[in-house]
């Protein structure tokens, strides 16, 4: 088995999931008594949220990759960024570590594809939903991504650093979140994207019509099948 290093932290909260599910997937596969070999590296969200805010991403890049070479050294055989957002320094990381990046995109994207989905909706940070090094990753794999409209984007984004990021799940931002899928939906989406690793906390596949794709659980699962590759 191969020891998975995690860059948690953003927030914790999505972190603890990411942690439980590998740890429940290696147990379902290997039975027995068996749990998953991890490092975890768990950062201080507010530095990088500071970043975020002010656009100095190479400055949160910096700090992530710090992390990474501390994985690498420890002994982690291969790296997984415990967030969405952040994967828009994934290259810096990636040229920077000698040992793989697994990107959560590319996880995603190979889910799509085994559902037959050509046309997604993508919930997430206003920074994943708005800008280009996530959802043009989708789109180059010939999935058309639609996101919503430029107030349910502020919804999206200021429930996730105002209330999830703090583990607070509240019924009416679920209802917020439920009628935001609904108008994707209308508009011809196949399947929705959670791209924010907190918004399972909100949302599951039991509240909407249509296949829901939880990043988190994407993530960790490929991490699972990397780590226990021959």
């Amino acid at each position: 088995m191969k020891t998975i290093g995690l860059i948690g932290g953003m927030s914790w909260e999505s972190t603890v999931t990411y942690y439980t599910e590998i740890n429940q997937l290696v147990s379902q596969k290997l039975g027995a008594l068996h749990s998953a070999k991890i490092l975890l590296s768990s950062v201080d969200f507010e530095e990088i949220e500071k970043c975020q805010s002010a656009n100095e991403w190479e400055k949160s890049g910096e700090l992530l990759l710090s992390e990474a070479l501390k994985l690498e050294q420890a002994g982690a055989d291969f790296l997984v960024i415990c967030t969405n957002t952040m994967h828009k320094v994934y290259q810096q990381i990636n040229e920077q570590t000698k040992i793989p990046l697994i990107h959560i995109a590319d996880a995603t994207i190979s889910e799509l594809q085994k559902n037959k989905i050509t046309n997604v909706g993508l919930l997430g940070t206003k920074y994943t939903m708005e800008q280009d090094f996530y959802k043009q990753r989708i789109i180059d794999a010939d999935i058309e991504v639609v996101i919503p409209e430029a107030n349910e984007i502020t919804t999206v984004n200021d429930i996730i650093f105002n209330e999830l990021v703090l583990g607070e799940v509240k019924h009416e931002s679920k209802e917020a979140y439920l009628r935001i899928i609904e108008n994707l939906v209308s508009e011809g989406v196949e399947g929705i994207i959670l791209g924010c690793t907190e918004i399972g906390l909100l949302i599951t596949q039991s509240d909407v019509s249509v296949p829901v794709f939880d990043t988190t659980l994407i993530h960790s699962k490929k991490a699972v099948e990397y780590a226990l590759a021959q």
